[in-house]
């Protein structure tokens, strides 16, 4: 069987909408197109992340593209930053006008300055072989001058679409629609210049915007929630309208996973149940169903670990994977008293509904699993005949459960799944294979990568010479990949198996960042115990992050007593060591 990949770029032709937007995009762009004589405007095409945005506005830019008195441009607003995002999406408005018009509008410019400076502006424009890139340069070069300069941009943009929508025989006027895309995925800062670019500079008449964008994520609670009333009030007059793209129906999302198997050369492994389950759990979202898809035919076609396995264990483990990450991690993570995860949350989904309803008299079933869930967490069994103390019992229990638990039990999603999933035979040899042989999460700098190698060569950035880590964990040859990323930027990294190591090197050296982990053995609190000796006897009083698979309400409460973090996620832990390691240098350097 031969596998291939399905990409994740938009749709850009009619052949390739397997969700049927060809309707909706000939809709708008007939919309667009009759509205010319109502620019300028923006419309907001509204939708989540990969629900096909981006597909939709390459489809309606096609169509558009059909008429000969409509011009397209497509900008990426993700590509640009700050405020290159104003002049960015401006040159791209101008390289779509004609060359002639470009050069008029470059010499009204010069007619405005002083006489000297005039003759010598339109002698240059005149004996230039400028192209329209030349042009576009040139005229921002004049527009953007200087503050007068910039203040009378609006007008002098205005009058130039104004003569090349009128200049040519199409009636009324010729209309430029600009695609603006990613508008959600920016920075605030770039997400304001574009703004101020759309609304302030280029709401000229002839010029209409289609903006793709997730219009939750910037509004008062999202990216901009630290704007002003005003900017507030500013980003409310950027669009004039918005639509608002629907979801796929049932029958329109399983026949996509249909074609999308097709297409990748799974179709003889995903049968009707895989395909509709999907469907059904990946939130009818077609960029996640492309990467489950993609995950699944990697899995069964490369680890060694599926070939025991049916494809729906597959599956439904990458559902797992994708859409519930941090237990996912959890799971594999297998901690040594509750090796795994999910039977624990299970059991702990049963004893939850006993604990919380003592007015209702347990079976023994429930009754044996609540007590046994309670026990293994270093509690005392539930008093059957005293149902008022099960209440505050069941609070004491979640503090030693992952963190995530009490909400995952109210996701009715994601409880069938694992109930699904270990309901399937061989699924506890399916746990502990995947703990067995998964790989440990690899973190990315999210700095200038390009500088930074892993493979013993040195990076040519090294911000943390001279920078001492002590990293204690039974298992070091999980963060080997971390490791090596702060010796690359010049750390020295000590390694320590256990306590009785790392207090010799606590000893040796004076260490600026400790990493540790939580569990070695059947010590299921090691690490915290042997951080609070250190603290309390002065061994070390500098930052700590504890990297372990589980977090728990008493953990991170242990962990805001002894002045330390705690994370369970790769990128996480990048994020804190650099901020850690650079204010523990600033400080050494103070000193």
């Amino acid at each position: 069987m031969e596998f291939s990949l399905l990409n994740d770029e938009p749709v850009t032709e009619p052949d390739a909408d397997l969700l049927g937007a060809g309707r909706a995009a000939r809709e708008l762009a007939r919309l667009l197109h009759d509205s010319r004589t109502s620019t300028p405007f923006t419309l907001a095409v509204d939708a989540g992340w990969g629900m096909g945005k981006s597909s939709l506005m390459r489809l309606v830019e096609a169509e558009l593209r059909l008429r000969k008195d409509t011009v397209a441009v497509w900008y990426n607003a993700w590509t640009s930053t700050g405020p290159d995002a104003l002049e960015g999406l401006i040159k791209s408005v101008l390289m779509r006008f004609d060359r002639r018009v470009l050069r008029r509008a470059l010499n009204r410019l010069a007619e405005r300055r002083t006489l000297i400076t005039a003759a010598r502006t339109v002698a240059a424009v005149a004996a230039a072989p400028l192209g329209v890139a030349g042009l576009v340069d040139r005229l921002w070069r004049e527009l953007s001058a200087d503050p007068t300069s910039r203040n009378a941009m609006r007008d002098s943009l205005r009058e130039l679409a104004a003569e090349w929508a009128e200049s040519t025989a199409y009636e009324p006027r010729r209309l430029l629609v600009v695609f603006i895309d990613d508008l959600d995925r920016c920075s605030e800062e770039t997400v304001l210049a574009v703004c101020e670019a759309v609304k302030v500079y280029l709401d000229v008449p002839g010029l209409a915007f289609v903006i793709g964008c997730d219009r939750s994520a910037l509004g008062p609670s999202g990216l901009l929630r630290d704007l002003s009333p005003a900017g507030s009030a500013f980003m409310e007059k950027i669009f004039q309208t918005s639509y608002r793209l629907p979801g796929p129906s049932p029958d329109d999302v399983e026949a996509y996973v249909h074609r999308c198997a097709l297409r990748s050369g799974l179709r003889e492994l995903l049968d009707d149940d895989l395909v509709k389950l999907i469907a059904e759990r990946s939130a009818r979202n077609p960029r996640r169903i492309k990467r489950l898809i993609n995950g699944f035919g990697l899995e069964y076609g490369l680890n060694p670990v599926w070939a025991r396995f049916a494809p729906e264990a597959v599956i439904r483990t990458l559902l797992l994977q994708h859409l519930y990450a941090d237990f996912y991690r959890t799971l594999l993570a297998g901690d040594r008293n509750h090796p795994d995860a999910a039977r624990e949350f299970l059991d702990y989904r049963r004893a939850r509904r006993v604990l919380s309803s003592p007015s209702d008299t347990p079976d023994a079933e429930d009754w044996g699993i609540t007590v046994s869930c309670v026990s293994g967490h270093g509690l005392t069994a539930p008093p059957r005949d005293r149902p008022e103390e099960w209440g505050p019992l069941l609070a004491r229990l979640e503090e030693y459960l992952p963190t995530g638990f009490p909400a995952l039990e109210r996701d009715p999603r994601f409880v069938t799944l694992v109930q699904e999933l270990m309901a399937m035979a061989d699924a506890d040899e399916l746990v502990r294979q995947l703990q067995y042989g998964a790989a440990p999460v690899t973190s990315v700098y999210p700095g200038d990568e390009r500088d930074i190698t892993y493979d013993g060569t040195r990076a040519r950035s090294t911000p943390y010479e001279g920078a001492h880590v002590l990293w204690v964990d039974d298992h070091p040859e999980n963060n080997s990949s971390e490791a090596g990323r702060l010796e690359a930027l010049g750390a020295r990294v000590w390694i320590a198996r256990d306590a009785r190591e790392a207090e010799q090197v606590l000893g040796a050296v004076r260490v600026d960042l400790l990493l540790s982990d939580v569990a070695r053995g059947w010590r299921s609190e090691a690490g915290l115990d042997a951080l609070r000796r250190w603290r309390d006897s002065g061994r070390y009083q500098g930052p700590v992050v504890f990297f372990c698979g589980r977090i728990t309400p008493d953990r991170q409460a242990r962990c805001r007593e002894l002045g330390a973090h705690i994370t369970l996620s790769s990128a996480e832990l990048t994020v804190l060591t650099d901020s850690l390691l650079l204010a523990a240098l600033a400080a050494r350097t103070a000193d």
